[in-house]
């Protein structure tokens, strides 16, 4: 790769740094820290992109607005925001002028220190912030000094950069970064699952798959695969890792040799134990992973997987788990409600975590709909479809789960709510408690993205559990 042709010293160097935003800006201002001259081209030329820029001018950062296509002259490094496309003409100008392009996840990498603490990378289709926070709550609770970092809302420059020093860091990588980040080497990493995303970005599955497949190059301990899921194993088969690093399977059935799973009510290991042939060694029960969906369980065993790589006793997995809060629109139960479960699960806003969500409980009134992203839903559908008591469905393309449900569950009630407007999810919840019976659990996995009603699937989990809670007020 012609990124290690850039020399550490950053004094005068000339950086263009492609995006204002979430990482942009701290990357440009670490840059300009470090003594380098950095240009920030944007594409957009709006209020917020104007006043962002009149903040890093004042620092000594040139910004040039309404043109991120140009590459500025004599630009020896690029480093990109992941939310910009591979095809984007500065990055083909960039190749032309065999100029290196690093994202932020790569540029972190590069300026961590000597003694900077080993990375445990996750990716993943689905589960990634839940399996890196869970690790997180296991290292601390061996005594490590740990952060979740990365794709998570903490930026990998701070945690490599700020004053504090970690014993090693839980790191969650997007796709998008991994597809600029070619230097990355892990201790050990994980790759959850798989299955189409934001192939609009990427181009096409098998490109999306080899840039998840990058989190595995130059591993030194344990590269993480999900048993159920051969497109994982296959990315660790075809990854180029360090000597003695070992494929480690996680599966929610009865582990063999060299993998972590369950048996009886018991997350178990056989792959960190001295005799993995004859040997396993009980690493926490079931009741201790929160919630104990299938879906999660299998976040838990990655996340122990990963921490048992790094030497964790198996006491800190069984109390990090136990300590661990998931974050809120995951699978959380909002309320109980004369015997029915109200559950939000707002954040799988695609259908293979649909899917993960919909396989935890039976029978369910399942609450669906939003912007689709160009994702179809007969799969899903027909997976589920034994479970469903009956259906509310909502947003712009509910119709397409409609039209699935008529050709895999045309016996299931089908309520078909055409507003968009604020009162749409009480009118949602008012139908679905219409459709439930006592022991049934109400779930809100809306299989789509949120933003066609709401700005984001946090508000839309938010308005969910209003409503909810409205209607516990009412019934009690």
């Amino acid at each position: 790769m012609g990124s290690r042709q850039v020399s550490t010293s950053w004094q005068g160097k000339n950086v263009t740094v492609a995006g204002l935003g979430v990482s942009g800006i701290p990357a440009a201002r670490v840059l300009a820290g470090l003594g380098a001259r950095v240009t920030v081209v944007n594409d957009g030329d709006d209020e917020r992109s104007r006043t962002q820029a009149a903040q890093l001018e004042a620092e000594g950062i040139t910004v040039r607005l309404g043109d991120g296509a140009t590459l500025p002259e004599g630009t020896e490094l690029v480093v990109t925001t992941p939310g910009w496309q591979p095809d984007k003409p500065l990055f083909a100008a960039a190749a032309e002028a065999g100029v290196p392009v690093w994202g932020d996840v790569e540029l972190a990498w590069r300026l961590r220190g000597p003694d900077a603490a080993p990375w445990l990378a996750v990716t993943g289709t689905n589960g990634k912030t839940t399996t890196v926070r869970m690790l997180a709550a296991i290292l601390e609770a061996a005594g490590l000094k740990t952060a979740a970092v990365g794709n998570i809302g903490v930026s990998l420059l701070d945690a490599v950069l700020g004053e504090e020093t970690y014993d090693v860091l839980a790191v969650e990588l997007s796709s998008y970064q991994l597809h600029w980040a070619p230097s990355l080497r892990a201790h050990s990493a994980a790759v959850l699952n798989l299955a189409p995303d934001h192939l609009d970005w990427h181009g096409s599955m098998q490109a999306y798959a080899a840039d998840k497949g990058r989190i595995y190059e130059g591993n030194q301990v344990a590269c993480v695969y999900n048993v159920a899921d051969k497109a994982t194993e296959d990315l660790v088969r075809e990854a180029d890792v360090e000597e003695g690093c070992r494929a480690i399977g996680f599966t929610l059935g009865t582990p063999g040799p060299s993998q972590v799973g369950i048996v009886d009510d018991l997350l178990v290991d056989r792959a960190f134990v001295e005799n993995r042939q004859k040997q396993a060694q009980e690493l926490a029960e079931i009741t201790d992973v929160n919630p104990p969906a299938p879906h999660n369980i299998a976040n838990a065993l990655a996340a122990a997987a990963l921490a048992r790589a790094f030497g964790v006793p198996a006491t800190a997995v069984r109390d990090g788990l136990r300590a661990f809060r998931p974050d809120p629109h995951r699978i959380e139960l909002v309320e109980e409600i004369q015997g029915v479960r109200w559950v939000d699960d707002s954040k799988a806003t695609n259908t293979h975590a649909a899917e993960a969500s919909l396989a935890a409980y039976e029978p369910i009134v399942w609450i669906a709909g939003g912007l689709a992203k160009g994702a179809t839903f007969d799969e899903l559908v027909a997976t589920a479809a034994k479970r469903l008591r009956g259906v509310v469905l909502m947003g712009a393309d509910r119709a397409l789960i409609r039209e699935a449900l008529a050709r895999h569950a045309p016996e299931v009630p089908v309520v078909d709510l055409d507003r968009t407007d604020t009162g749409a999810m009480p009118a949602a919840v008012r139908e679905a408690e219409r459709l439930a019976q006592p022991g049934d659990t109400v779930l809100l996995a809306p299989a789509c993205a949120s933003m066609d009603m709401f700005a984001n699937y946090n508000k839309r989990g938010e308005a969910f559990a209003d409503a909810v809670r409205a209607l516990a007020a009412e019934r009690a």
